[in-house]
């Protein structure tokens, strides 16, 4: 089964780099230096170390359901938006995932625990459920938004 891993818009974050440190407060963001290798949910690569990041709130399931959710996350300056088919970028691929399905009216139909290096039978077996629409990875130990799989 074909499927296709996307990373968040670019361009919804792109302004947040031009905005002052109090600014990005108002927004319930933050500018930080990278506390280590974490993953930027746009280009679904790891920041290094040290690197300039926002941190900021992000709604990654706008639905109308007991299933809408926001977390935290970590964006980079000037990265382009993943999108591949068939491919699982190494970010994934180096994390345990929580991959969760969801219907088209955003209600959870299942999830499973998946090691990144053995993900794409997690989302054959998610996907061979036909209420399946799109799935969503997340990084299981802190429970964050990682992308989002469809089929392609």
């Amino acid at each position: 089964m074909s499927f296709r891993i996307t990373g968040l818009p670019a361009e919804n974050f792109d302004h947040l780099f031009a905005l002052s440190d109090p600014e990005l407060h108002e927004q319930g963001a933050m500018r930080k230096k990278a506390p280590g290798a974490v993953p930027c949910r746009i280009s679904l690569t790891d920041a290094t170390p040290g690197e300039e990041v926002i941190l900021t709130n992000y709604e990654h399931h706008a639905v109308d359901s007991p299933y809408r959710m926001r977390f935290a996350i970590y964006v980079r300056k000037g990265e382009e938006t993943y999108d591949q088919v068939d491919a699982v970028p190494e970010q994934l691929r180096m994390r345990t995932l929580a991959v969760r399905s969801f219907d088209a009216d955003g209600m959870m139909v299942d999830r499973e625990l998946a090691e990144g290096t053995n993900l794409e039978p997690a989302i054959e077996r998610l996907f061979a459920q036909p209420r399946a629409a799109y799935l969503h990875l997340h990084y299981a130990a802190p429970g964050c938004y990682a992308a989002k799989v469809e089929r392609a």
